[in-house]
């Protein structure tokens, strides 16, 4: 009769019974109700468990009351007993002959297809007779019951197959024959099968089977071949199962299957690595050696990475010290394997990483490293000096290092060459160390070299690094890249090719733009060479296509198009003395793509990059503007004619007083462009407001009808704005601007008036009368006039005259 889930059953089955003695009661213990196993008889003549009597004695000895019969109560006299050999005997037969009658009545019931109660009711008695006396075993390997039971793991019941499970833990429990025998054929390979498909109790039963199995040392290479079994182990082991068994079993399991190195490299690519770590720590040299190879190559996550650093890092180091190749070969791949997460890299910096891998790269001499090693430590290096953790990186441009990673660089193939550069880009990020990087590069002249760099084909990463590093340290050495990129065409060409490259926004792509973006603006040989190659044409087609959506690079979108900008940016600066520039900013409307970039919310280098722009190019428009040619005048003979009206000219430009276009002249106020410049009058940036101001200044230029300039404005409310950036007295560049053009605002006789009566606005004007510089103080001076806070000497002393 089948009971519980598990299997549980009564034995009172008949068809068991059949062969098999009954139990005598003389057989039974009176304290356990269990047949006995060694009999003893007290002087009273009662039979006892030899275990359960001595426990009663004990019992009775520890409460203070003296020996007695459990049975009858009656003191005894002695707590000595006598062995009953004879009932002994008696019972070890009828155990033998009861025990060989199961095992065959579960021989022939072992069959798939047989009835379940019948199948369930063997397992357990073969569970029965392999507890109760250990030497059965024999009996069961005899019957070749371990075959049938393994054949029982093929049932479609669950419960058969946990209580097989259950039936093959105890048959094999400490008997290595009976292991063997179940590692036979397929049988391991189908319990690693049930750590993922069966029910908890199954995978329970699973697990603790191959727990016992692992045991065996032999046996542990059979479990860790199978596919799928490390990795369901590590698995379970993790897992926040509910069951804390199953994850222990499987932790102890693969606690036993780590006397194998090949499994414990399996494990740590598994997530596993405490065992690889720990023979790093306590192995021999040689093991060290093969699981530092092994770690070398080993895919990690960042988590992993900070482990290893923290657990084997310093035992890494040690062997990178040591004078044999192959072990410093290992540790160093081990330790470039770690040093690229910025958690992990801390951790080696504050082991003591820097000196031993600094002097690997430097050193020649005896037991020198290859080249291909001075890669991997160049490599480390690399990663460690571009990491976000803020250490003193001063202390690697000290004692020549600097000079000598140029030398190398100059002397070592593309490989090695692009991790070297990689440091000095790491190395020029930081504002304590770049100035030295900077520094050394000046003496030495490698500018010239560096810049080679550019025009790589076949190695992306060497390109890349040398763009990058190019980057920065242009804001520091603008004039002698420009000169370095003016020696030869074909490398500014390179670097505007990587520009207008057809990829989605790389970051190659931002840092050269970048790099060009910081060269000198004024450079007219520059930019002519830039006109050259085409530059110009490319960049606004790159501009345009970010606009409209048809470029996308997500993470450098915006560095790309601000240095976009600013290269574009530098052709408005050379009006004078380069034809070519104005015919360009005509043909692509330049004027009208920098007053739609003032609206780029939220990127204030592009809004203060454009409306500089916006300044120079409305500089220009005076000289642009054309006056109409006038009609010759009609004579009709008449004695009036003279008296008649010259010829009207309608729809000229109110500020320039000639035929304008946006286009054409660059003309702000036909761009409708005086607007957008007023809003960002209110902008946070300093430098946005302060641009914004030059444009709007450029209307109010010496040769400009000022009045219609400042009447501009009024209409476009900038005055108010404009006096608002005054009185605000933000940095003193933008007080200088301020004053300038509120002078030229005050000459309008209305306006000064109206001006006169705000307090703030003379304080303002005051204060950079008193402390501007010598031409912001005669500019102050004059608006004061204006608004009669200062006498008008010029024009009482003639009239005293």
């Amino acid at each position: 009769m089948v009971g519980s889930w598990d299997g549980s059953q009564s034995d009172d089955s008949s068809h068991f019974e059949r062969g098999v003695d009954h139990i005598y009661e003389a057989f039974i213990c009176p304290l356990t109700k269990e047949v006995m196993h060694d009999p003893v008889t007290l002087e009273n003549g009662r039979t006892f468990e030899r275990e359960a009597i001595e426990k009663y004695f004990k019992q009775c000895s520890d409460s203070g009351k003296p020996p007695s019969c459990p049975l009858t109560s009656q003191t005894l006299s002695s707590t000595d007993v006598s062995p009953s050999i004879a009932l002994r005997n008696t019972i070890q037969e009828w155990r033998s002959r009861n025990d060989a009658a199961k095992l065959d009545i579960a021989r022939q019931a072992l069959f798939i297809g047989n009835d379940e109660n019948d199948v369930l009711q063997a397992l357990m008695h073969v569970r029965q007779i392999c507890r109760s006396i250990r030497s059965n075993r024999q009996g069961v390997r005899n019957f070749q019951l371990i075959r049938m039971i393994i054949d029982m793991l093929k049932s479609n019941s669950h419960k058969v197959r946990y209580k097989a499970l259950q039936t093959l833990q105890v048959v094999v429990e400490g008997d290595e024959e009976s292991k063997e025998i179940l590692a036979e054929g397929d049988t391991v390979r189908t319990l690693v099968k049930f750590l993922s498909h069966e029910p908890s109790k199954g995978k329970e039963a699973a697990v603790s089977l191959l727990f016992e199995l692992s045991k065996s040392e032999t046996l542990c290479e059979k479990i860790g071949s199978v596919n799928g079994a490390l990795i369901l182990l590590v698995g379970l082991t993790s897992s926040n199962s509910v069951n804390v068994s199953i994850v222990e079993k499987a932790d102890r399991t693969l606690e036993n299957l780590e006397r194998s190195e090949e499994i414990v490299k399996q494990m740590a690519s598994y997530g596993r690595l405490q065992p690889l770590l720990g023979k790093i720590l306590e192995g021999s040299l040689e093991t060290k050696l093969s699981m530092a190879t092994f770690l070398g190559d080993l895919a990690l996550n960042n988590d992993m990475k900070v482990l290893v650093a923290q657990t084997v890092g310093s035992s890494l180091v040690d062997l990178m010290r040591s004078g044999d190749m192959p072990q410093r070969e290992a540790a160093l791949k081990a330790l470039n394997n770690i040093s690229s997460f910025d958690g992990s890299a801390k951790v080696l910096i504050d082991i003591g990483i820097l000196p031993p891998l600094i002097k690997d790269l430097f050193y020649i001499g005896p037991n020198n490293l290859p080249i291909r090693l001075k890669e991997v430590s160049a490599t480390i290096l690399a990663n460690i000096v571009n990491i976000g953790y803020d250490f003193d990186k001063a202390t690697l441009v000290s004692e020549n290092r600097v000079e000598n990673l140029l030398y190398l660089i100059s002397n070592t193939g593309p490989a090695i060459q692009c991790k070297l550069l990689e440091v000095l880009v790491g190395l020029t990020s930081c504002p304590k160390a770049v100035i030295h990087v900077v520094s050394a590069i000046k003496t030495s002249g490698a500018i010239i070299s560096l810049v080679q760099f550019v025009e790589v084909r076949e190695n992306n990463d060497l390109r890349l690094a040398s763009i990058k590093l190019l980057h920065n340290l242009s804001p520091f050495m603008s004039e002698e890249l420009a000169g370095a990129l003016r020696a030869t065409a074909g490398q500014l060409g390179s670097i505007v090719a990587i520009i207008s490259e057809k990829t989605p926004i790389s970051e190659e792509q931002a840092a050269a733009a970048g790099l060009l973006a910081e060269l000198p603006e004024r450079d007219l040989g520059l930019t002519r060479e830039l006109l050259g190659v085409g530059a110009f044409e490319k960049i606004i087609s790159k501009v345009n296509g970010i606009r409209q959506g048809e470029i996308k690079g997500m993470r450098f979108t915006m560095n790309f198009l601000e240095g976009l900008v600013r290269i574009l940016s530098r052709i408005t600066f050379a009006f004078n003395n380069e034809p070519r520039a104005v015919a360009f900013c005509r043909e692509y409307n330049v004027a009208s793509l920098f007053i739609h970039l003032l609206q780029s919310n939220g990127q204030d280098n592009i809004q203060m990059v454009s409306a500089m722009a916006l300044e120079n190019l409305s500089l220009e428009s005076v000289n642009l503007s054309r006056t109409p040619d006038l009609p010759p005048p009609s004579y009709c003979g008449s004695i009036f004619s003279c008296m008649s009206k010259p010829p009207v000219v309608t729809g000229l430009c109110r500020i320039h007083q000639g035929i304008c276009s946006l286009r054409e002249t660059f003309c702000l106020v036909e761009g409708e462009a005086v607007e957008k410049l007023v809003g960002l009058l209110d902008h946070e940036n300093d430098k946005v407001v302060e641009a914004s101001l030059a444009a709007l200044s450029s209307l109010l230029e010496d040769g400009l009808e000022v009045e219609k300039g400042v009447q501009i404005l009024d209409e476009a409310d900038g005055i108010r704005h404009i006096l608002n950036v005054l009185t605000e007295t933000r940095t003193e560049r933008l007080t200088r601007r301020a004053v300038w053009v509120v002078e030229r605002i005050l000459r309008i006789e209305f306006i000064a008036i109206e001006v006169a009566k705000e307090p703030n606005v003379s304080a303002a004007l005051v204060d950079a009368f008193q402390n501007g510089d010598f031409r912001t103080r005669q500019i102050a001076e004059n608006a004061l006039k204006h608004i009669d806070k200062i006498p008008n000497f010029s024009a009482i002393l003639p009239n005293m005259a």
